[in-house]
């Protein structure tokens, strides 16, 4: 089943030939937005598989939607697309939980190469700064930083779930913690655990610990 995808952007042009773009590609478009409160009852009322969003939008712009976002769609995963490629607009989309940040200078058909890995679970991040800043997100603010050897292996988000679980966190804690539902942290778990090659938890944790020493 192709990924169900909301657009958002208050540009009628871009939600237009991203419909089309996306559309020629297998994906299904299954509602637009042209401002973050519209996105936050649009992605309640769809429950789309990708949020596409814009960060520069009136009344309430990508950043500010973001949190609204994942509360009410928890299980949707937030794309951000835009032309701004700074690095606090990064940084910040990816603490509140964005599993892909892309710029709109890519080609179309990587733009439709990087949502189709984003609903299969990987990271989308477009550009060296990005790839910098994930890499700054990975080892910060943790007990420590997870060794290349295993991060390349894994998404973003999966690291950043391996990281909670070597906090000794609860499945329900991690979902709080990265405003996602249980099923997700679930689903994050068995595909580390499978690129791991690790049959439980504590496998993946000492599989960590060994890359560490």
């Amino acid at each position: 089943m192709p990924a169900r995808i909301l657009i958002v952007d208050d540009h009628p042009l871009t939600r237009e030939a991203l419909s089309s773009l996306l559309g020629a590609h297998g994906l299904d478009v299954i509602g637009c937005a042209s401002d973050g409160r519209e996105a936050i009852a649009e992605a309640g009322r769809l429950q789309p598989d990708l949020v596409l969003l814009d960060l520069t939008m009136p009344e309430l712009d990508g950043l500010g939607a973001l949190p609204g976002l994942r509360q009410v769609a928890p299980d949707s995963e937030v794309v951000v697309l835009t032309a701004s490629g700074t690095e606090d607009n990064l940084l910040a989309a990816i603490k509140a939980g964005a599993a892909g940040y892309l710029l709109k200078s890519e080609p179309p058909g990587r733009i439709v190469e990087f949502l189709r890995g984003i609903a299969q679970g990987e990271a989308a991040l477009s550009g060296s700064v990005a790839r910098r800043l994930l890499d700054q997100v990975r080892s910060g603010g943790r007990r420590g930083a997870v060794p290349d050897a295993i991060a390349q292996r894994l998404s973003a988000r999966e690291v950043e779930v391996l990281l909670l679980l070597d906090e000794h966190l609860s499945t329900d804690d991690i979902a709080k913690r990265l405003f996602i539902s249980e099923h997700t942290v679930r689903s994050h778990v068995k595909s580390l655990l499978r690129k791991l090659g690790a049959s439980s938890r504590g496998e993946a944790l000492q599989a960590l610990s060994a890359a560490r020493a």
